[in-house]
């Protein structure tokens, strides 16, 4: 039972809003008014010399070797998400931005002329209608995905930022490339506030709330999260990376008394993501997330 799944982005299209709106709230480090929490994102600056965020200096276009490094630990297994999440904290990434008449002006014999044009923000929508923004780890990668597209060189965190204000869930990572990594909402919400990001699978804290909450109903004997069918992700050559995909990212076993019958079932799990969804925790640190229900008399060693 998936609830407010992600999914895997879908073709090309750009935004409406112009900049400098996009950009420069990744460039001035401003986001939207504020996060779940009402903490407001103004002000969250990287260390560095703002004037030069466009024009890094001796840079080649290249992927940031420590992201390089986190990706290929994920592919091969000896890595983790979070890894690739973390090393992000300090990356370059390229924004896409494409030109988009703002004006147009009656040109010779009729014909109409560029009077103005603006630069706009490149997003992606998910098939399930959210949107996703699109950075690239390398100029050669962006290239290849969207020849027309200017590179606009910012760090990560500023991405982030960036997408917060456009209110995007997702950041996706290389699309079109060999692997395309997905950095779900909770992971782009503490880049962009420059905090360690734990994956909610992993939380035991979340966990253990999850479990307090549930446990008010008589019905639910033991819980406990795991990752959930969509962390996962595919390659372009068909293997799987044990990270990085769209989600759902957190699956919820929850072990219920015998008896139950099918409307019972679903009033309870449909009254559970309603007492969920108003804790802050899982608010901030779930993008989604599904339940997988089984008897508790079929725990191993119950009888």
């Amino acid at each position: 039972m998936p609830h407010d799944a992600g999914h895997q982005h879908d073709e090309h299209g750009h935004g409406g809003r112009q900049l400098p709106g996009h950009i420069a709230a990744a460039l001035k480090g401003a986001g939207g008014a504020g996060d779940s929490a009402g903490r407001p994102w103004a002000g969250r600056s990287l260390s560095g010399d703002d004037a030069k965020i466009h024009n890094f200096e001796d840079d080649d276009g290249s992927a940031d070797p420590g992201y390089a490094a986190a990706i290929a630990a994920l592919i091969s297994g000896t890595g983790t998400e979070a890894d690739v999440v973390a090393s992000l904290a300090t990356a370059r990434v390229f924004v896409p931005v494409v030109a988009q008449l703002a004006e147009e002006a009656e040109g010779v014999d009729g014909l109409h002329a560029d009077k103005q044009a603006d630069m706009a923000l490149i997003t992606l929508k998910a098939p399930d209608g959210r949107t996703a923004m699109p950075v690239f780890t390398s100029a050669a990668a962006l290239e290849a995905w969207h020849s027309q597209a200017r590179p606009v060189a910012v760090y990560a965190a500023r991405a982030a930022l960036s997408a917060v204000s456009e209110d995007a869930q997702l950041l996706v990572l290389d699309p079109g490339s060999a692997y395309t990594f997905v950095v779900r909402r909770p992971a782009m919400w503490a880049l962009a506030q420059q905090r360690d990001w734990t994956p909610s699978y992993l939380d035991d804290q979340l966990e253990s709330a999850l479990a307090s909450v549930a446990l008010e109903f008589p019905a639910v004997r033991r819980l406990e999260t795991r990752p959930g069918g969509g962390v996962s992700s595919l390659a372009a050559d068909g293997s799987v990376v044990a990270g990085g995909g769209p989600g759902p990212e957190l699956q919820v076993v929850l072990f219920l008394e015998d008896g139950l019958d099918a409307v019972a079932v679903q009033a309870l799990v449909g009254s559970l993501h309603e007492a969920w969804a108003r804790m802050e925790s899982f608010a901030e640190s779930v993008d989604s997330v599904e339940v997988k229900l089984q008897r508790a008399a079929q725990e191993p060693g119950r009888h």
